[in-house]
């Protein structure tokens, strides 16, 4: 068996050591192992795959019992079981269609429930890829909330999903709701964003993946993503362009995400790639 440990806690003396031990204890192999310590917060944090012949549970028991003193936050799953994810999406597709596809040729390792959108222009893509779809109003959240309680979903993917999240759901979900936004410098906000860029005579445009939290669209950065545009690039050029960062980028975040390779200390990420 194949499983994935993410360990956060203070640093301190022998967490390593105990870590290694435990995974030793339980006849495990270390295949890959990442640590980090946070200069500013001294939070420490560690991402280990391994393999062992003994069950998760069995596993668990000795992990926690060797690592107890330091009082981590420690998470162990199989590496083989898919996070359980709901796409809340609008109109656009492109993020969800690299989702999909990606998902299709086995390089995204999740599993998507189910899609919700407030309109119904990608039913007949999501039906196509053999994925529920369901119409809401607008924010329903009754509903978010409702199909994250049935099918035990783990993640939000919000796939420019046009919508502003109540800051309930956002405490909620915290740290388990990513987002993808257009980057730009200046920021350019409300309608037409890429016309705005065009008129101020930007010169790279680019997308976030991050992290949702009551402040819209300052919750911890995940993944970003930029290209150099020149004053010839015309208004749709820069909507094509944009579009392909942000399905990127997007996609990206969620396989970081998906794998446990990030972790949240105070309001940023630490992240392995």
């Amino acid at each position: 068996m194949e499983l994935i440990l993410t360990l956060q806690c203070q640093d301190q003396p022998g967490i390593v050591n105990a870590i290694t031990s435990a995974i030793l204890e339980c006849s495990g192999n270390i295949i890959e192992n990442q640590q980090f310590t946070d200069p500013i917060t001294n939070d420490f944090v560690m991402r280990t795959k391994f393999e062992t012949a003994l069950d998760i549970e069995s596993s668990r028991k000795i992990i926690d019992k060797f690592g107890e003193k330091f009082k981590p936050s420690i998470n162990l799953r199989e590496s083989s079981k898919f996070k359980r994810a709901l796409i809340l999406v609008s109109k656009e597709s492109h993020c969800l269609r690299d989702l999909l596809y990606l998902k299709e040729i086995g390089e995204l390792p999740i599993e998507i429930s189910m899609v919700l959108s407030n309109h119904d222009d990608l039913a007949d893509l999501v039906q196509a890829h053999g994925i529920k779809f369901q119409r809401i109003d607008n924010k329903d959240e009754k509903k978010i909330a409702e199909v994250v309680k049935s099918s035990n979903i783990e993640f939000l993917i919000l796939a420019r999903f046009m919508q502003i999240l109540s800051p309930a759901l956002c405490s909620e979900m915290s740290g388990k709701i990513i987002n993808i936004h257009h980057s730009f410098l200046p920021g350019f906000k409300g309608a037409k964003p890429y016309h705005q860029a065009f008129e101020r005579g930007v010169k790279i445009i680019g997308a976030t993946a991050h992290f949702v939290t009551a402040d819209l669209d300052e919750g911890p950065i995940i993944e970003q993503d930029v290209s150099h545009v020149t004053h010839a690039a015309a208004p749709d050029e820069l909507i094509a362009i944009g579009r392909d960062i942000e399905r990127r980028v997007l996609s990206k975040a969620v396989k970081l995400f998906a794998e446990d390779r990030i972790f949240q200390v105070a309001n940023r990420t630490i992240v392995f790639q």
